[in-house]
């Protein structure tokens, strides 16, 4: 398969690129000055499209890729590939569900307990010496919350899983009821905010989820309520998040993910009731190498004309 030419659109995992350079012609986006100079080298000889949640597939890139026939995403997200423009001209796509839901349920659970117990902050009370003159504040029981899930989906139910090992009842909200759980069901995602303290963002990212955490929301969740992101940074309104942070109509968060990453909004810094991680809800070096495995055995299927493993499109 070495004379098919694949293209990676950013710096992924270091494995990834070695496993595609072995098997493929791989074509790197990044390194080219500009786009103009990257199509007139490459664009009729690319054939696949290897993206992920930063760089992904969007109308431009297939438009300007006649040839192109699959799109494998390392990512489980979608939201930076144009399925529909995918399906217009027959590309095939897929992503990598399943191998990272246990790290990304994980990093949910971490960030609630962060914020809860005040991990963090009494981290930082411990490494600056303030121990010997007093002992820390008191922080909020995690077991038996009150935890509400947007999204109830593969990620959002190992969550939910492990949620119930705390004693924590659950309840969610989803674009319909999910029958095979015994989970409280809202219909309506305000009615869910007001029914729990901690409120987890584990839905996908389409039109009708974007900026599904508004201002309603928010104040539904009140000056006592947690809300967790490990979803997308643009599931919430993130200048109505800061503001209610800022007035305390909100009692604390745990993000991941954010607007416009790498770019955080500088009002968080200073909050202790503010955990912040990088959006590395899946980095691991186990899922990272499985994330990968997943992309290349999906290529290999479609160039030997065999099954795709987990197709979208």
């Amino acid at each position: 398969m070495d004379s098919i030419t694949v293209l990676m659109t950013s710096p992924m995992s270091d494995y990834l690129e070695t496993q595609l350079r072995d098997r493929f012609n791989l074509v790197k986006l990044w390194t080219y000055s500009s786009k103009t100079d990257f199509f007139k080298h490459n664009s009729h000889s690319i054939r696949a499209v290897v993206g992920n949640t930063k760089i992904g597939a969007d109308a431009e890139l297939i438009d300007s890729l006649p040839e192109l026939e699959i799109v494998s995403s390392y990512s489980v997200g979608l939201d930076k590939i144009d399925l529909r423009k995918c399906q217009e001209k027959g590309i095939r796509v897929t992503n990598t569900p399943d191998v990272l839901t246990d790290d990304v349920a994980d990093v949910a659970m971490g960030l609630m307990l962060a914020v809860t117990r005040r991990v963090c902050e009494c981290d930082r009370f411990v490494r600056r010496g303030l121990w010997p003159k007093g002992n820390f504040r008191l922080t909020n029981k995690f077991s038996g919350m009150q935890v509400g899930i947007v999204g109830l989906d593969r990620i959002g139910s190992a969550i939910a899983k492990r949620a119930e090992a705390f004693g924590c009842p659950i309840s969610y909200y989803s674009r319909s009821e999910k029958p095979e759980t015994n989970y409280k069901y809202f219909s309506n995602i305000i009615d869910l905010a007001v029914n729990c303290q901690i409120l987890v963002v584990a839905c996908a990212l389409t039109k009708e989820t974007h900026h599904i955490i508004n201002r309603e929301v928010i104040d539904a969740l009140g000056p006592e309520g947690i809300l967790i992101n490990i979803g997308r940074g643009s599931h919430i309104d993130e200048p109505e998040l800061v503001s209610a942070l800022l007035e305390g109509r909100l009692g604390g968060a745990g993000l991941d993910v954010f607007e416009n990453e790498p770019e955080v909004p500088e009002q968080l810094f200073g909050l202790e009731n503010v955990v912040l991680m990088p959006h590395v809800g899946s980095d691991t070096v186990e899922t990272a190498d499985a994330m990968a495995d997943l992309v290349i055995k999906n290529l290999e299927a479609h160039f030997l004309k065999k099954p795709l493993l987990t197709p979208v499109v």
